[in-house]
């Protein structure tokens, strides 16, 4: 079965074709035929696209939406095939799968979507607004596309932690309200927890049922997650993406009378403010040049306001590391995981410094080694194990949109 799946961002656009063998397990048996990223939509985008045998094909070309991003996906697939395999890439394609960051109250778990599905979706856009919006116009360009009768799935970030207990997904708020409005915390980034749950279990030969670890998820967008015994218990987002970690350009935890307070002194709506506190804040908002985290760690010797951001930074993943101890009562292992998780020693260190009294510390040399690649970056004898693992989101995506197309 070949699943074309999607990974929409709020500026960029992931797309891989995998084969899938529906009967093996993660990752097992599968080929990715193809691949592509487009990045900086809205203006003049780059693409890079490559097939499994072929070398990569690049240009930058004016983009400016994610239906035209897509379209320029689509059309390269039209063109592209395998060697041996005289059938377009795009005749190949037996289902599609989309990540969808929020779920809401609404889906618990991957679905097929019909027309009712979009139009629930397009109700939860002001629940993640930088990547919902994206989301949503992706899928209605594919399904314009390749029409409605090819089979197609959302795969949610949400579903992950419907685990959590209710004291963990509650907020103090009166119940009424919360009731009535469907106010709890959602949680994000579950693709990516769950695969790394389940490839730590692989690494290290653990059943997943006993897997007790906290998963870090850094990049641009940032999020922390306690896992007992495979699953959800706690995590750092909330009811939308904007709550828990310092991010590239979101604040994280803050108190929230700073949105009215803002709004009174600057003489503005309370949505502007939000737009602020998601896309004007963290990283970039504390420094004010750069929510790209290898620009700031070049500038901390020299830049104040960087060395500040990076520090705020790796004290907030520190905190909710010693918070979620806490909570699992202990934990064998802590993974990093997402762009600054997965190349960034220096962070990786930064955010571990100072956590021996639990038995977490790092192996300097094993830390530097390990940049883009999985490994265990603690001592062989340490408590607590360290691992980075890359995640990977679009496997995930395939293996439930083949589970739903097998009943």
């Amino acid at each position: 079965m070949n699943v074309l799946v999607f990974n929409c961002g709020s500026s960029s656009l992931k797309f891989q074709v995998i084969e899938l063998n529906v009967r093996a397990g993660s990752g097992e048996g599968n080929r990715r035929l193809a691949r592509g990223l487009i990045e900086r939509i809205g203006g003049e985008a780059s693409c890079a696209f490559t097939t499994m045998d072929g070398g990569p094909s690049r240009e930058t070309i004016h983009l400016p939406s994610h239906e035209e991003a897509v379209r320029k996906a689509l059309s390269w697939l039209a063109s592209a095939s395998i060697a041996g395999r005289g059938t377009p890439l795009l005749q190949s394609l037996d289902a599609v799968g989309h990540r969808v960051v929020h779920g809401g109250a609404h889906f618990r778990s991957s679905v097929l979507i019909d027309d009712a599905v979009i139009a629930t979706l397009e109700s939860l856009n002001e629940l993640a607004p930088l990547h919902h919006p994206p989301a949503v116009k992706t899928i209605r360009a594919c399904r314009a596309v390749l029409g409605s009768a090819l089979p197609m799935v959302a795969a949610f970030d949400t579903a992950f932690h419907h685990t959590l207990p209710d004291y963990a997904s509650s907020y103090a708020l009166p119940y009424e309200l919360s009731e009535r409005h469907g106010i709890r915390r959602y949680g994000f980034h579950g693709l990516a927890h769950s695969y790394v749950t389940s490839r730590y279990a692989e690494l290290t030969g653990t059943p997943r049922d006993r897997v007790t670890i906290i998963t870090l998820h850094l990049g641009n967008g940032c999020s922390a997650s306690a896992i007992q015994n495979g699953r959800s218990v706690d995590t750092s987002m909330g009811f939308t993406p904007l709550e828990g970690l310092v991010m590239g350009t979101r604040t994280g935890d803050l108190d929230p009378t700073i949105l009215t307070y803002l709004a009174h002194q600057e003489g503005v709506p309370m949505d502007e403010v939000e737009t602020w506190l998601n896309t004007r804040s963290g990283l970039l908002g504390v420094s004010g040049s750069s929510n790209d985290m290898r620009e700031l760690l070049a500038q901390v010797d020299r830049n104040a306001r960087a060395r500040l951001a990076v520090e705020l930074f790796c004290y907030r993943a520190r905190k909710y590391i010693g918070a979620y101890l806490a909570v699992l009562g202990g934990a064998s292992a802590l993974v990093f995981s997402g762009g600054i998780g997965e190349h960034s020693p220096p962070v990786r260190a930064k955010i571990c410094d100072g956590m021996r009294w639990c038995g977490l510390e790092l192996d300097a040399e094993r830390n530097a080694a390990i940049q883009g690649s999985e490994g265990q970056i603690s001592p062989a004898g340490a408590r607590i194990h360290v691992y980075v693992i890359p995640s990977d989101e679009e496997i995930l995506i395939a293996r439930d949109t083949g589970g739903l197309l097998q009943h």
